[in-house]
């Protein structure tokens, strides 16, 4: 016995699974590509996170300005490097007022690192544009290390 499609149903539901299939397929795709573009642009503010950590701290243990502020650039910039973030442009802002301060009183360094990374390396192949990451760090200087040449 033959069963009767209902008035207004062609043959079942014959294609509903492949067009659903195809609607579904390149939504969850494009979701899992936003996912992924998500969490590589985090991985990058994490580099520049630790960029600016090391500036910092490379500062902080400095004996005088020019130093660790020669110091910090090279450490900033080996950060990056090893976290195989390819910048476009590199700046390094310092405060090492703290190095000046005399031995015995509390002082501290502040880096501030800024990275141009274009977005073809953080998110999916063929998308345009770039995004700066900054991050501004602070580090203490040791009270009772030598400093500035005193």
């Amino acid at each position: 016995m033959r069963r009767r499609p209902w008035p207004g149903q062609l043959n079942g539901d014959r294609g509903s699974a492949a067009l659903g299939l195809a609607i579904f397929v390149p939504v969850a795709l494009a979701l899992i590509g936003l996912a992924i573009a998500c969490g590589r642009v985090a991985l990058a503010e994490g580099a520049a996170d630790a960029a600016a950590r090391d500036a910092a701290r490379t500062a902080s243990l400095a004996r005088d300005p020019a130093s660790g502020e020669a110091d910090a650039r090279q450490a900033a910039e080996a950060s990056l490097a090893g976290s195989g973030i390819h910048c476009a442009g590199i700046s390094v802002v310092l405060d090492t007022s703290g190095l000046s301060a005399p031995v015995g009183q509390a002082a501290s360094v502040t880096a501030t690192v800024s990275c141009t990374a274009p977005l073809s390396e953080l998110a999916l192949p063929g998308v345009g544009g770039s995004k700066t990451l900054t991050s501004t760090k602070t580090s203490v200087v040791d009270t009772w290390a030598t400093r500035g040449g005193s």
